[in-house]
């Protein structure tokens, strides 16, 4: 299994680093999310691009309920990746839709932190915070999403992130934060809540630094956490500009061609 999972990894960086898709994993490095992390960080640690976030992936309770999966996955977000609010992106076939998130940017000196990150301490190492889209697709042909190991194991889903403008952080009630999708040439109007992305944002930011902590990740500079969608995946009907809003915190448009 090591040659085989190696090979896979091999084949999913080579896909990650040309924009190109293979065909589908086995089913059993979907099935097994331990297998799924384990391929992700092989993954991951191919990667010459640098590091610029984490991200939380599977932060909706109830599809985790459905999936019978006891927590959200994170995955690396590498640079190449990321690019700002009003900017064109290029999707294709394999792209699968759009989420409307809230981002956190987070101190560097939290790598220097030796405890436990805490409902209670989380905020102290909050800079800014944001609206972003995800844009979300495999590298893998005619794929389908029945595991969280099928997204987690596959670059956690993510094609490209468009961060809105960043705010000086503030504590907002996040259990209850409206949030809209909106592509008028498209006809597409969908309304969200915080309150869906792993009981909160917040919630989602501990449980992401935690894990970062677990996997003895370090980087050596302020860095993104992306929380988890606040709409669900939104299919794409076409191409346009489609506008993300999250009351209190502000807005994040996107160009796609």
């Amino acid at each position: 299994m090591k040659n085989e999972i190696n090979r896979i990894a091999g084949k999913l960086v080579k896909a990650f680093n040309t924009n190109t898709v293979i065909n589908p994993i086995p089913v059993k490095y979907c099935k097994n999310i331990n297998l799924a992390n384990k391929l992700r960080k092989l993954c991951e640690d191919q990667i010459k691009d640098e590091t610029i976030g984490i991200k939380a992936g599977g932060t909706g309770i109830q599809a985790l309920k459905k999936l019978k999966e006891k927590e959200p996955f994170t995955a690396k977000v590498f640079k190449k990746r990321l690019v700002k609010s009003g900017q064109k992106v290029k999707i294709n076939k394999h792209t699968k839709g759009i989420e409307v998130e809230v981002y956190y940017f987070i101190k560097k000196s939290f790598f220097d932190y030796k405890g436990k990150v805490t409902k209670s301490n989380v905020t102290k190492f909050i800079k800014f915070m944001g609206p972003c889209f995800e844009i979300v697709g495999f590298r893998q042909r005619n794929k389908k999403f029945t595991y969280l190991g099928d997204i987690c194991g596959d670059f956690g889903f993510n094609i490209k992130f468009v961060v809105g403008r960043k705010i000086k952080f503030k504590k907002l009630n996040l259990n209850n934060l409206k949030t809209s999708l909106v592509s008028k040439k498209n006809g597409i109007k969908v309304n969200g809540n915080t309150n869906i992305v792993y009981i909160n944002p917040l919630n989602s930011l501990r449980f992401v630094l935690n894990k970062v902590k677990k996997e003895k990740i370090k980087l050596n500079k302020d860095f993104y956490v992306f929380t988890g969608s606040t709409v669900g995946v939104v299919p794409f009907k076409g191409k346009g500009l489609y506008k993300g809003t999250i009351d209190k915190i502000g807005s994040v448009s996107v160009n796609i061609r």
